[in-house]
């Protein structure tokens, strides 16, 4: 069996890779990162350590890479030959591969391929794949969009697994969480007959989705924000403060009750639930940057992101965001030097009316909501 996964950083090789390799498929990694493609064609192999006291090490071997920028027609073969397509590239740079995906359906269309794909985007956003086949789709012509209709398919999936920043001697060694959990739509699947051993597939995918944005996302956002805030520069040092830990623990609390409120999860389930994913934030072994934790503040901002939908939806429902609303305060006090964003927004506040920023950074036409932003984010600059 082969798979192209696109994307041979930390999270392509230490979670999506090692899953894909234990399912057993040949497996040719696409990035224009060159260190690691000729790395992956030299070694065809690589080592992940279990984050823990183990540390485990687990080989995947089986693994090649193309360079996208260099070759670009290798990758549009290696889609005509492909049994599964995934990526772990970031939301924003889904749609540079998009052409590259559809050469691919375009060259299996060709060949007569009757096999049916599933193109399936890893990556932290609500609706990735759908995202990814409109993106595609608009690099196809209308025959070969009804190809596409019936042999490929685009299902969503919930990602997640902690990969904290970290630099080896070897460029292909990875440091991961024992953690992991991968959900994928079953519903939206094309070829439902390939399903991955420790590959969870559920017929609605949303409540997996936002149980992960408003959990995990969500509160590891809230301990680099509220860690940046009060001087730390790392996860691990920011969480042993008490402050930053109640902050953590009441952001959870408002999106738990949403969470329950909204896909009837089980209350101590859930919670359960959070508790584990606190002691993986306190996991020693996992400490990363707050800076890369926190990078890309505006995007994170965004109005169906992690922090202002779920304030948006416990408004509409009448449930309590107070301490969601502080969190963001801080991410507009949030200044970065090596992030772009974060450097953006510094200048957005400088040069326009905070409430102007704020409706532009968050797409927020709810006065209310505007003003009890602007005032968190005065009491957090007043406070610092």
């Amino acid at each position: 069996m082969k798979a192209v996964h696109f994307g041979a950083g930390n999270i392509g090789r230490g979670f999506i890779g090692e899953t894909l390799a234990a399912n057993g498929f040949e497996i040719k990694f696409v990035d224009v990162n060159e260190k690691i493609i000729d790395a992956l064609n030299e070694k065809k192999s690589y080592t992940i350590q279990l984050a823990d006291e183990s540390q485990k090490e687990i080989t995947v071997t089986n693994v090649s890479g193309i360079n996208n920028a260099k070759n670009p027609e290798k990758v549009v073969q290696a889609i005509a030959d492909a049994d599964i397509v995934t990526t772990a590239i970031g939301p924003k740079i889904l749609k540079f591969i998009a052409p590259l995906i559809a050469d691919g359906i375009v060259a299996r269309k060709a060949a007569g391929s009757q096999n049916k794909v599933d193109v399936i985007a890893c990556e932290n956003m609500i609706g990735g794949s759908q995202n990814l086949k409109k993106e595609v789709y608009t690099h196809l012509a209308d025959e070969d969009q009804k190809y596409a209709d019936e042999m490929i398919g685009f299902p969503n999936a919930a990602v997640d697994r902690i990969v904290p920043l970290q630099k080896h001697e070897d460029p292909l060694f990875v440091s991961v969480e024992p953690f992991k959990e991968w959900v994928v739509d079953e519903h939206q699947m094309k070829a439902p007959e390939i399903k991955l051993e420790s590959v969870e597939y559920a017929p609605d995918l949303e409540p997996y989705i936002e149980r992960k944005l408003f959990s995990v996302n969500t509160g590891h956002a809230t301990v680099a924000y509220t860690g940046k805030y009060k001087g730390y520069t790392d996860i691990g040092s920011a969480i042993v403060d008490e402050q930053v830990l109640e902050q953590l623990k009441r952001v959870l609390k408002e999106t738990g009750d949403l969470l329950i409120a909204k896909w009837n999860f089980d209350r101590e389930s859930h919670e359960a639930y959070q508790r584990k994913i606190i002691g993986r934030f306190e996991n020693k072994y996992l400490s990363d940057d707050i800076a890369r934790v926190g990078r890309t503040p505006i995007r994170k901002l965004g109005y169906d992101e992690r922090f202002i939908r779920p304030i948006r939806e416990a408004k509409g429902r009448g449930l309590s965001y107070e301490a969601l609303l502080e969190t963001v305060g801080m991410i507009y006090t949030f200044d970065e030097p090596n992030d772009t964003e974060s450097q953006e927004l510094k200048k957005l506040i400088a040069d326009k009316p905070i409430e102007e920023v704020v409706k532009e950074t968050t797409g927020l036409d709810d006065h209310e909501l505007v003003t009890q932003i602007v005032s968190s984010y005065q009491k957090a600059l007043a406070n610092k």
